[in-house]
C-alpha cells in the first residue's frame, strides 16, 4: 500500500516536472518569436530607408537632368535667334544700297521738278514711280523687323547708332547735336545693321 503511494507521488511529482518544463519551453519560445519579430520589423525599417534613399537619389538626378535640358533647350533658341539675326543683317545690308539709290534719284527729280517753271506729266510719274519703289524696299525692310534709325537736324549724337565723319561750328544747335545726315543709318531690334553717317555740330 505504502508502495503505491509512493509510486503515486511519484508519477505527480514527474507530472509537475514536466509541466514546468513545458512552460519554460514555452517561455524560450515566445522570447525566440519576439527576437525574431524584432529583427523582421528591423529589416522592414531598413528597406523602407534605403528605398526612401534610392527614390531621393532619382528625384535629384530627375531635378538635374531637367535643368540641364532647360538650359540647352534656352542656348539653342538663343543661337538659333543669333543665327537669324546675323542673316537678316546680311541681306538688309544689300538692301540698304538700293534705297540710298533711290533716294539719290528721288532728291534728283524733285530738284529737277522745282528747277522748272512748269511740271510735267512725265516728271510727275517718275516721281511717283520712284516713290512706289521706295515704299516697297521700305516694306520689305518692315517684314524683317528692320527700321530706320530717328535721326535728323537738331538729333542729340549717339555713339552707338551714329557715326560722325564731320564737325561744324553752328549756333542754331546744341552741343553734340547732328547738323546734316549723310546716310541713313538702320537698326535690327537691339542690334545696329548701319550707323547712320552724320555731321556733328559743336
Amino acid at each position: 500500500m505504502k508502495k503505491d503511494k509512493d509510486n503515486l507521488e511519484d508519477l505527480e511529482n514527474e507530472e509537475e516536472t514536466s509541466a514546468e518544463t513545458t512552460d519554460a519551453e514555452e517561455i524560450v519560445f515566445d522570447v525566440e518569436d519576439d527576437a525574431a519579430e524584432a529583427d523582421d520589423d528591423e529589416s522592414d525599417v531598413d528597406a523602407e530607408d534605403d528605398a526612401a534613399a534610392e527614390i531621393k537619389k532619382l528625384e535629384d538626378r530627375y531635378v538635374r537632368l531637367f535643368a540641364e535640358y532647360d538650359n540647352f533647350r534656352k542656348r539653342t533658341a538663343k543661337e538659333k535667334e543669333d543665327l537669324y539675326a546675323s542673316a537678316v543683317v546680311e541681306v538688309t545690308k544689300q538692301w540698304l544700297a538700293v534705297l540710298d539709290n533711290i533716294d539719290r534719284a528721288l532728291d534728283a527729280a524733285k530738284a529737277a521738278v522745282a528747277d522748272e517753271a512748269e511740271e510735267t506729266e512725265k516728271e510727275d510719274k517718275m516721281l511717283q514711280g520712284l516713290e512706289l519703289i521706295k515704299k516697297q524696299a521700305q516694306d520689305v525692310l518692315k517684314k524683317i523687323n528692320v527700321t530706320e534709325i530717328e535721326c535728323e537736324r537738331g538729333t542729340t549724337f549717339d555713339p552707338n547708332l551714329h557715326e560722325a565723319v564731320m564737325h561744324t561750328e553752328d549756333d542754331s544747335l546744341g552741343e553734340n547735336q547732328v547738323a546734316q545726315v549723310f546716310q541713313k543709318g538702320y537698326i535690327l531690334k537691339d542690334r545696329v545693321v548701319r550707323h547712320a553717317v552724320v555731321q556733328v555740330a559743336n
